[in-house]
């Protein structure tokens, strides 16, 4: 599986890009599009939204089942990838491309709590 150094994960399966502006654009993981399958739909949230820490904010669904996606900080939704919404199949072909959602993070220390690329792949096995 790949999981670039240069991002943070969540235990969710989330990865988190943190921008030069502060704000995190958000997406899920190579392991995560891997083990749900086709992607066929995405339920994203609304610009504007807050959300809390690990707050179920979005939705995933594959031929298989469907999943949640989880808020990796608490925050503010600042912009929505409508072009994967519209075009879910992007996540399988490349996950770290096809980005979700961005959110300003009410406090940047919540960034500490998230996992490098190696301690993510330890929780793998």
């Amino acid at each position: 599986m790949n999981h670039p150094d240069n991002l943070r994960y969540t235990d969710t399966h989330e990865w988190v890009r943190v921008e030069q502006d502060g704000t995190v654009t958000v997406g899920i993981t190579d392991h995560a599009q891997d083990a749900l399958g086709d992607v066929v739909f995405l339920q994203l949230p609304d610009v504007g939204r807050t959300v809390a820490r690990t707050e179920a904010m979005a939705v995933i669904e594959s031929v298989k089942s469907a999943s949640d996606i989880h808020a990796p900080v608490a925050g503010t939704v600042t912009a929505v990838n409508q072009a994967v919404a519209d075009a879910p199949e992007q996540v399988n072909q490349d996950p770290y491309a096809a980005w979700m959602f961005v959110i300003k993070p009410d406090s940047a220390s919540e960034l500490d709590a998230l996992l490098s690329a190696d301690a993510y792949s330890a929780t793998l096995g």
